[in-house]
Parts: C-alpha cells; sequence; structure tokens
C-alpha cells in the first residue's frame, strides 16, 4: 500500500525491537495493533462488516490508542493482506499477542488458523475464548493448538464439551491459564509442562491430586512447574484430603518473605 521506495526505507530501519504487534479476532472485527516503545503508544487498524464504522478514528482518552475502522464485505480476506504487509515492513516471524474469539467467523477459523500456521512462526501469548457457550468449539480449538506454536502463554476461556478433547498442550509455556479445565484429567495433567499453571474448575479427585503432588515432590514429572493455583477449594478440606500426608506449610496472607541474594 507504499511505494516500493517507501517499504524498501522502512525495513532498513532498526526499530523493530521496540514494537510488538498484537492480531484480534472478535466483536465481528478483525485487528492489527502496533504497540510503540514501552508498550504506551499504540494504533490499531480494525477491519469491520459494519458499514457505519467505515473510516472511523477513535483515540481513547485513558491511553494512547488510536484505532482506525475499516469497512469489508471481506474482513478476513483483507485483514490476511494487511498481516502480510506489517509482517514484512516490520520484519516479523512471531506475534506477541493473539487473541481470538472462536466463535465470531466460525466458518472461516480454519482459514484464519491456516494463514497464521503459514505467515507465522509462532505466537508468544494467545488467549482464546467463545461468546455462545451453546456452540461446540472443540474441534476449531483443537485445530488451533494443534497447528499454530505458542511459546510463551496460553489463556483459555472456552468450553470444551468433549473429556476426550484432543488439543495439544503446548509443551515449555511459562504460563498456562485455564478456566474452564473440566476436560482436564489426571493423564491430560500429566502431559502439562509449564512453570506457571492455574486450573479452575478441574475435576481432577483428591486421590489423583495426592499422587500428583508427590510426583511433582520426588521430581518425577513437571520439573519445570514452579506455581500452581487451584479453586473451589475449601483449605480445611484440601489438608485434609489431599495433603495429609504431604508435608506442607500454610502462610498467612499478609506475611510478606523476602529472599536476600
Amino acid at each position: 500500500m507504499i511505494s516500493k521506495r517507501t517499504r524498501a526505507v522502512a525495513k532498513l530501519m532498526r526499530f523493530y525491537s521496540k514494537y510488538s504487534i498484537r492480531l484480534t479476532v472478535e466483536n465481528f472485527m478483525l485487528g492489527i495493533r502496533l504497540y510503540g516503545t514501552k508498550k504506551v503508544a499504540s494504533f490499531c487498524f480494525v477491519m469491520t462488516r459494519n458499514i457505519l464504522m467505515d473510516g472511523k478514528i477513535r483515540e481513547e482518552e485513558w491511553s494512547t490508542i488510536r484505532r482506525v475502522y475499516k469497512y469489508s464485505k471481506n474482513p478476513v480476506n483483507e485483514w490476511k493482506q494487511l498481516c502480510i504487509y506489517v509482517l514484512e515492513i516490520f520484519n516479523k516471524q512471531t506475534i506477541d499477542v493473539l487473541t481470538v474469539c472462536m466463535d465470531e467467523f466460525v466458518d472461516q477459523n480454519v482459514s484464519i488458523i491456516d494463514f497464521l500456521k503459514t505467515n507465522v512462526k509462532s505466537v508468544e501469548e494467545c488467549y482464546l475464548y467463545h461468546v455462545y457457550k451453546e456452540k461446540n468449539m472443540d474441534w476449531h480449538i483443537a485445530y488451533l493448538l494443534n497447528n499454530i506454536t505458542i511459546n510463551g502463554k496460553l489463556c483459555s476461556m472456552v468450553n470444551i464439551s468433549n473429556k476426550n478433547f484432543d488439543g495439544k498442550i503446548p509443551k515449555n509455556l511459562k504460563e498456562l491459564n485455564i478456566y474452564n479445565s473440566q476436560w482436564i484429567g489426571y493423564e491430560k495433567l500429566l502431559e502439562i509442562d509449564c512453570k506457571s499453571v492455574v486450573l479452575e474448575k478441574n475435576q481432577i479427585s483428591n486421590e489423583q491430586w495426592n499422587m500428583f503432588l508427590k510426583k511433582w515432590i520426588a521430581m518425577e514429572t513437571h520439573l519445570n512447574l514452579e506455581y500452581l493455583e487451584l479453586d473451589y477449594r475449601e483449605l480445611d478440606r484440601f489438608r485434609a484430603l489431599v495433603l495429609h500426608d504431604i508435608p506442607h506449610e500454610v502462610l498467612d496472607r499478609g506475611v510478606k518473605r523476602v529472599l536476600k541474594t
């Protein structure tokens, strides 16, 4: 969309490391956000099916974010083309953040995922959710997880319907947050490889948590795990049923410890 000379000059600049790129697929719109230095200033280009938004420019009062909207009958294709331009100009192979609402463009999920697989080497942080819980998105979510390389963080707020869900959980993550983890059974738990793990609404039994913690302490599993958070557990009940034969310490939340080196 710019001249060949301008493109050549931009590609010779050495500012790439100061900028991050975020891709969004949500709210019936597709966005490309460029974060400037120190992730303060940003520009967001948004493809939308809403013709009334065409040409609109919005600036957030509470931050330095400018959003520019463009109407398109086929926003997915135009978004893909713009992604190619941006990745080329900024010499990027890795996307900093990918946010996908899985049921916004259901009929084009596979096309979007295939495009990312072809044009993006990896994603640092990935956020997945869907709005209409009655829609079964298991296959689409598994297809994304099995085809997109996620390096740092995966945050899933989707409802997985099938306990035999075959999506692959990325390995060697820094953070894994699954807020609807009913599909995470004991065998799937043992496959997780991550430093920080948050599992909400999990269905793993007390006996299985006891076995897992013993394996973890004995360094038989999850060698990278440093932080584990569970919800909906009464502490006294958890101590009685899970930690009854495991040495542990309960800390007062008001106590702060400082590690001196």
